[in-house]
């Protein structure tokens, strides 16, 4: 047949189901429609108020920084500029410390071999340039009428309109940078006393650096290992911030610590066993043995770094000891016993309260330990505990 004829053929097509057989159309999915309702004007004042909830609620679990904790707290505001002054040398430090160089400071000597004042260690770079950082914080400060440090045989006199008194140890364990353990920066703020300014200023200088510890309006120390720690008391509680790398802020980390009571670590150098009181010999025999007032044997953790030693004490509890005349009221055992006391626990010479001896010279030694109550009260109780031969040793 030719294919012209095909089109004047009917059609047989095979008769279509009724309509309402079939099922009706799906409804559009949501994936269809979340363009749509994104630009909708309710949607964009849902996702608006969503993104203000998430970002307050952001806000509220971010951990406040350290001058932010302070403003919360109602610091003063010249306090707070001298915290932040501090803070910002200390970060300095913490760089300086974890340089290529460091290993090359710690060991070189400073001063010119010019000698130092009773009750000094002798200086090396890395101590000195850490106390020249501090001191041109605190300069700019503008809040800092004295400075006393570890590193000067006198106290300086920063300015007469400063209204606070520093004192430091500005680098504390530099011997050990050269193999990387942990170093700090302590330091004690007191308020300048104005009834002295009429005294000559090398007097005044010296006798507002030596106030009583109870007379503290803060202190802290930095603690420079694996990270940057910075644990203050402002008279309300002891509380660790943790420098963030990212943001170059110190944020609160450990907020409001409180040493365990009872611990089961002690630190203190056990070489020097034999040259030990009995006292102290029959009190670290009996806690490693587990004969003492807690039933569970102590173990020794010993760092050689003071900031080091005390930090994991203040975290774990336990004691933290130098028992001979070596460690400095002033910069050293104040501070840090201020601290202890603020976490609830105590800081001890081995008889009496550190916070409440009267510093009568600046560089002045004497045996500190440092720990939870329990502990403190345990060792003190044995009576005979402050190390009285010290045969020179030379590490």
């Amino acid at each position: 047949m030719p294919l012209s004829s095909l089109s004047l053929l009917p059609l047989h097509r095979a008769p279509l189901p009724p309509t309402s057989n079939y099922p009706p159309p799906p409804p559009p999915s949501r994936a269809l429609l979340l363009p749509l309702l994104r630009h909708s004007p309710v949607s964009r004042a849902r996702a608006v108020a969503a993104d203000g909830m998430a970002a307050a609620t952001a806000a509220a679990e971010t951990p406040p920084t350290l001058l932010e904790y302070m403003g919360q707290a109602g610091a003063a505001d010249d306090l707070v500029v001298l915290v932040a002054h501090v803070q910002s040398a200390c970060k300095r430090i913490a760089a300086l410390v974890a340089s290529p160089g460091n290993a090359e400071l710690s060991r070189g000597k400073a001063g010119g071999g010019v000698a130092v004042a009773a009750g000094r260690d002798a200086p090396k770079p890395l101590d000195e340039l850490s106390n020249e950082i501090i001191l041109s914080s605190l300069r700019r400060s503008g809040k800092v009428a004295v400075m006393a440090s570890e590193e000067n045989d006198l106290p300086i006199w920063v300015s007469n309109d400063g209204p606070y008194v520093v004192v430091t140890d500005p680098l504390d364990g530099s011997r050990n940078i050269e193999v990387s353990i942990p170093t700090g920066t302590i330091f004690g703020i007191y308020n300048r006393l104005a009834e002295l300014d009429h005294l000559p200023e090398e007097e005044r200088a010296q006798l507002n650096s030596l106030q009583s510890g109870t007379h503290l309006v803060a202190s802290g120390y930095v603690l420079y290992s694996s990270a940057t720690i910075f644990c203050i008391s402002f008279g309300a509680g002891t509380h660790g911030f943790t420098l963030d790398h990212l943001t170059g802020e110190f944020v609160l980390t450990h907020p409001s610590i409180q040493i365990p009571p009872r611990g089961q670590i002690y630190s203190v150098n056990d070489a020097r066993y034999f040259d030990w009181p009995e006292g102290l010999r029959k009190y670290i025999d009996t806690i490693r043995q587990g004969k003492g007032q807690h039933p569970k044997k102590y173990s020794a953790r010993y760092v050689c770094s003071l900031v080091a030693d005390f930090h994991r004490t203040l975290i774990y509890g336990g004691v933290a000891m130098n028992p001979r005349d070596h460690l400095r009221l002033v910069y050293e055992a104040n501070p840090l016993s201020f601290l202890a006391e603020q976490a609830g626990g105590r800081g001890s010479d081995g008889k009496s309260r550190i916070l409440s001896i009267q510093p009568v010279k600046l560089h002045q030694r004497l045996p500190l330990f440092l720990g939870g109550m329990e502990d403190m009260l345990e060792l003190e109780s044995y009576g005979d505990v402050q190390q009285k031969v010290n045969p020179g040793y030379e590490v």
